[in-house]
């Protein structure tokens, strides 16, 4: 089973296709690491983060977008109803779910703690 402690720590690495999405029991291994995250049809994963205003969803969504520069994974990002941002992860190489779907989802989770301190 993995835990966000340790993949907090790793870094995502290109993925230019040619290996399997996670499934069954290699995708159950990494699903306790994001717990309130949704697993969608076994191809992506997403979670709703809620604000107090629109100017912090939108410092949120910037967050995110310079995290996924950094990790060269990037999500689907929807700022919607003014104050929510719908993050969506799925390696679309692969068409499905990778390590660093779940790597993106524990450091997203990280920024959106450190913005709510």
């Amino acid at each position: 089973m993995q835990n966000s402690d340790n993949l907090i720590h790793k870094k995502c690495v290109p993925c230019e296709g040619g290996v399997d999405p996670l499934k069954g029991e290699r995708l159950s291994f990494y699903i306790p690491a994001v717990p309130e995250w949704t697993v969608i049809d076994e191809i992506k994963i997403q979670k709703e983060f809620s604000f107090i205003n629109f100017k912090q969803a939108l410092s949120f969504v910037e967050s995110v977008g310079e995290l996924a520069e950094l990790e060269g994974h990037h999500p689907d990002i929807n700022l919607h109803d003014w104050n929510k941002v719908t993050i969506t992860l799925s390696t679309h190489a692969i068409k499905g779910l990778s390590e660093n779907d779940f790597i993106m989802a524990v450091k997203i989770n990280q920024l959106f703690d450190n913005l709510n301190r």
